[in-house]
């Protein structure tokens, strides 16, 4: 049996882009039939059995485009597998958004009965511009926001393992349940 899965994201300078691919290719290792695509670009849901959605955290506010496919979609997934992941601010360790006030209330976890919540650390561009880049710059001392690559992953197979592929203890390599 094939479990389709989406991951779609929202992003402004690519970084939950990223995030989003590298859960893809996770789940694609687990043997999961995997879709990424941008929260915006997606006109439909039909035919998917799951869902990773992301999007990016500004000014304490989910991505807009995030938050308008779980209006969009959100019956339609309300009885269907989500699980729900924000990115930022930089500097910020991975985690899930109990010690963020007011950030996590932006996110529709219950709109679309998520599974999990979880947040990533933002990235800044190496060379932000203007007067913002230059606040950016000098407010986190160059910290570019770099990821615990491994916590995405560990993430992304505890996701297939909840699927029924793989084995959220260790990283790729495993057969789905036949």
């Amino acid at each position: 049996m094939t479990t389709r899965v989406l991951v779609a994201y929202a992003t402004r300078n690519r970084g939950t882009a990223g995030i989003a691919e590298r859960i893809g290719a996770d789940l694609i290792s687990e043997g999961l039939e995997v879709k990424v695509a941008p929260a915006k670009a997606v006109h439909s849901v039909a035919g998917y059995d799951a869902f990773v959605l992301g999007g990016a955290m500004h000014g304490g506010r989910w991505a807009h485009d995030a938050r308008s496919f779980a209006e969009r979609f959100g019956p339609q997934l309300a009885d269907r597998p989500v699980w729900l992941l924000s990115s930022g601010p930089a500097g910020r360790p991975a985690g899930n958004h109990d010690d963020e006030p007011g950030g996590a209330a932006d996110v529709p976890a219950g709109r679309v009965h998520a599974r999990d919540l979880k947040r990533f650390g933002g990235r800044l561009r190496a060379d932000p511009e203007g007067l913002l880049g230059l606040v950016r710059r000098t407010r986190h001392r160059g910290h570019t926001g770099d990821r615990e690559e491994q916590e995405i992953d560990n993430w992304a197979h505890e996701v297939a393992a909840e699927l029924g592929f793989g084995d959220a203890s260790s990283p790729s390599g495993r057969q789905p349940p036949s």
